[in-house]
């Protein structure tokens, strides 16, 4: 079972990135899938999160607005598109699975991160 995260990369301050995060080894359609965040020095935290039917997103204070998170069942796949991006955004963006949708980190299945930077 794996979740890949891809897309990250640098831009500057206001420009956008793409954020994808595949799933393999298994189906997450049924599952919510999230997006959190860990800066250097600080915790992780919660970004976006969309329900199995796309019928529900949930989004971080600090994005809202700017980030808009949706999924491709499909494909097995949730993206996270990030405009007006911003200096404090940079991070490792990690994507997750859970059963259920939720702004926690009890997430249960994690992929690998992807470091977004923005530059001022």
């Amino acid at each position: 079972v794996q979740l890949q995260a891809s897309g990250g990369g640098l831009v500057q301050a206001g420009g956008s990135l793409r954020l994808s995060c595949a799933a393999s080894g298994r189906t997450f359609i049924t599952y919510a899938r999230g997006w959190f965040r860990q800066a250097p020095g600080k915790e992780r935290e919660f970004v976006a999160a969309i329900n199995w039917s796309a019928t529900s997103a949930y989004y971080a204070g600090s994005v809202k607005g700017r980030f808009t998170i949706s999924r491709d069942n499909a494909k097995n796949t949730v993206y996270l598109q990030m405009n007006s991006l911003k200096p404090e955004d940079t991070a490792v963006y990690y994507c997750a699975a859970n059963p259920v949708i939720s702004t926690a980190g009890n997430y249960g299945y994690w992929g690998q991160g992807t470091q977004v930077t923005v530059s001022s």
